[in-house]
């Protein structure tokens, strides 16, 4: 039995700077990996049935676990059927890559327990397969990004700690992306401009989700008494950094909805992983 930890990730900025004739969109953003973790367990059956416990809400075929397990079978030297349970702290829908990270987190297990003996570089091309934020999770480090989110700059970020809040609603990602109000054409920047000035970095869907969902605008509104309320990903998790002047436990405590305070992370516990036989 193997049990191993699934970290999130926040999105420091969002900035769409284009769209592909694909119909993809452009993007920079820096993912900054944290200490929320979703843990899975993979105990090795006989046969070659993919078996997840956990995720009951979510089909087979649309699970990224189970889509991940299919990918790498044709790589397999050591096939066996899998039970996978996954205990999950991170929310789902919320912007914080739960879903991807349970999907590189199985991709970087599997190789290892079926042998399939893929580099990082392959894991990641067939990670993008199933989301645009899933190598992030498989380098396990964090990282300046570009194109759709697979070009990645590996960077080192000051240790921080950030009050997470999770509005109580489901942010649809395609219908923020069909606004016609989105802005779709942010400046590219560089990573320096950030780190001069990181307050003037923003998240392109932050006024729509704020708009089109008053759970999200309440709980901006709740951090921004605090400090820089900022929105993950597409939502529908909102965080702000904590200072030395706040009472984090009071903050806490009075939060209009589930909030965590998490630590950012240097690199994924995953770097580190390995099967032992």
């Amino acid at each position: 039995m193997i049990r191993v930890p699934s970290p999130a990730k926040l999105n420091l900025f969002l900035h769409i700077t284009g769209r592909r004739e694909n119909g993809y969109h452009e993007l920079q953003t820096i993912f900054q990996l944290i200490d929320l973790y979703d843990w899975m367990t993979f105990t090795p059956t006989l046969g070659e049935e993919i078996k997840i416990d956990g995720l009951s809400e979510v089909r087979a075929e649309e699970n990224l676990i189970y889509r991940a397990a299919q990918i790498l079978k044709p790589h397999a030297k050591k096939l066996c059927g899998l039970d996978i349970k996954i205990e999950k702290n991170i929310p789902m829908g919320a912007g914080l890559g739960g879903g991807s990270s349970n999907a590189a987190t199985t991709l970087i297990v599997l190789n290892q327990l079926w042998e399939c003996g893929l580099e990082k570089e392959q894991l990641a091309d067939y990670g993008v397969k199933l989301g645009a934020d899933v190598p992030i999770f498989i380098y396990g480090k964090n990282a300046w990004a570009e194109g759709i989110g697979e070009h990645l700059s590996f960077i080192d970020l000051d240790q921080k700690q950030f009050i997470i809040l999770k509005p109580d609603c489901f942010i649809s990602t395609r219908l923020l992306f069909s606004q016609k109000t989105l802005t779709r054409d942010s400046k590219t920047t560089k990573f320096c401009a950030y780190q001069l000035e990181p307050s003037n970095f923003g998240n392109n869907f932050e006024p729509l989700a704020r708009q089109l969902y008053p759970e999200v605008e309440e709980a901006m509104q709740y951090l921004d008494q605090f400090g820089q309320a900022k929105l993950t990903g597409t939502g529908a998790c909102v965080f702000i950094e904590v200072t030395n002047e706040m009472n984090i436990d009071e903050i806490l405590k009075h939060s209009p909805c589930k909030s965590y305070l998490v630590n950012s992370l240097k690199e994924s516990p995953l770097n580190h992983f390995k099967v032992t036989r």
